[in-house]
């Protein structure tokens, strides 16, 4: 893999930019907290980079008005952008249409610093019977991402272990506390599969399809992180340098760095032995 310096990095791309998409409660900003390692709200700035009242956004979003271009930027980590879907989870055929054309747009975009390198799409799964609504249909039918992956976000998993535990819990009388765990975790898997989720989001019709997913819980718990987001996002990247630039903005992670290193060596060696195969075979 060749060797990229930060700095050229940051002035050919700039920041990673993430557009955040769920609806109301669905962890977003707990996650975005979590990625940029701490408990401060972000700061907004419109698309001219001029700073915004948060109360004035928070009040405007009440009123049903947001704009997606505005830039939510976290001083712990100014290495990433971040922009927030909220609005057409709502219902609002008119924000649905403003995110529609503002991922395909930026999804497209020529220049990678104004492109969005990552879609993180939220699904709660608080309430298993309700995991892909109208909104989730309406996205993944009908948005044009771009070179944007789209990484689906199952936040809340914890919330399946009481279900779970209501549906066996005559059957847990008397077995072992290893047993019961085990018992429970298997539970949760059927529960989750039997939501279906995952055979929505690889729907046949879907223009926008996942390129990976991640189960997130206890977010609420301050030992917690988002690194198997972070590592699912970097190798669901097409662009080596924007990988890079991913793990730039967790240096300090250095357990993050090695997964994403160690498995783009992995990524690197398999393509080359395919296209030796390949040359080969001619």
């Amino acid at each position: 893999m060749a060797t990229i310096e930060t700095q050229d990095l940051r002035e050919r791309i700039g920041r990673f930019r993430v557009l955040i998409v769920g609806r109301a409660n669905a962890g977003k900003t707990t996650i975005l907290q979590k990625v940029c390692n701490t408990t401060d709200q972000p700061e907004i700035y419109d698309s001219q980079g001029n700073k915004i009242d948060t109360a004035m956004v928070e009040s405007s979003i009440k009123r049903g008005n947001h704009n997606i271009t505005d830039e939510m930027v976290f001083r712990s980590n100014t290495t990433f952008v971040f922009h927030d879907s909220c609005g057409f989870e709502a219902g609002s055929e008119e924000e649905f249409e403003n995110m529609k054309k503002f991922t395909s747009e930026r999804g497209h975009a020529m220049k990678l610093e104004d492109r969005i390198h990552a879609i993180w799409y939220c699904i709660p799964m608080d309430d298993p019977s309700r995991t892909f609504q109208r909104s989730e249909e309406k996205f993944f039918r009908e948005c044009d991402t771009g070179h944007a992956p789209v990484v689906a976000v199952f936040t809340k998993f914890e919330a399946l272990r009481p279900f779970a535990y209501g549906e066996i819990k005559k059957q847990l009388q008397g077995v072992s506390a290893g047993e019961r765990s085990k018992r429970i975790a298997e539970r949760v898997e059927e529960i989750f599969t039997k939501t279906g989720v995952l055979d929505q989001l690889c729907h046949p019709e879907n223009r926008a399809c996942p390129k990976s997913y991640v189960r997130l819980q206890n977010m609420n718990q301050p030992n917690t992180d988002c690194n198997t987001l972070l590592e699912s996002t970097t190798l669901a990247l097409d662009d080596e340098e924007l990988r890079l630039c991913l793990v730039s903005t967790q240096q300090s992670n250095l357990e993050l760095c090695i997964k994403c290193a160690v498995a783009e060596s992995i990524m690197v060696s398999i393509s080359t032995t395919l296209l030796n195969g390949f040359h080969i075979s001619k």
